[in-house]
This record gives structure tokens, C-alpha cells and sequence, in this order.
């Protein structure tokens, strides 16, 4: 389906230089960029990884571990990174 939609100046100037940094169109990122927004609208499953701030960002949910930079240093050590 064809559609018309007004954006800003600068949002359109700022969407074209990504889809030529990224090598795709910009209708190719608006489609990917719906697709994503669509899929957060549901709420996420019980067992997800993550689940929505008030504002309705994705955040990795709390596990009960401490992550600190010494253990992350050390994962990154043990797989030779």
C-alpha cells in the first residue's frame, strides 16, 4: 500500500543519511522501524529477558546478580576476548 506522511525537515535529512550509511532505503527503515514498534505494543512474555519501563522501553530485567567490571573483565578473560 502507498501511504503520504509529513515529517520534519530534519528528521527526513537525518533518516536519509542512515539509510546511505547502512546501505538501504528509507523505506526499508521505515518498515523495519514499524515492524519493531509493532512488536513492543504487545507485552512481553513472562519467561522474556526483558520487560517495558513506564515509558515503554525495553529493559533487561533483574535476575539477582551484581554485575560488576571486575566480572565482566574476568568473562571476557575466560573466552579470550
Amino acid at each position: 500500500m502507498k501511504t503520504t506522511i509529513e515529517l520534519p525537515d530534519a528528521l527526513f535529512s537525518a533518516a536519509k543519511a542512515v539509510a546511505v550509511r547502512r546501505r538501504t532505503t528509507l523505506k526499508a527503515m521505515m518498515e523495519h522501524a514499524l515492524r519493531r514498534e509493532i512488536a513492543f505494543d504487545d507485552p512481553p512474555s513472562g519467561d522474556a529477558a526483558f520487560e517495558l519501563n513506564s515509558r515503554g522501553f525495553p529493559v533487561l530485567k533483574k535476575r539477582g546478580a551484581t554485575v560488576t567490571s571486575e566480572a565482566i573483565y574476568q568473562m571476557v578473560e575466560d573466552e579470550g576476548l
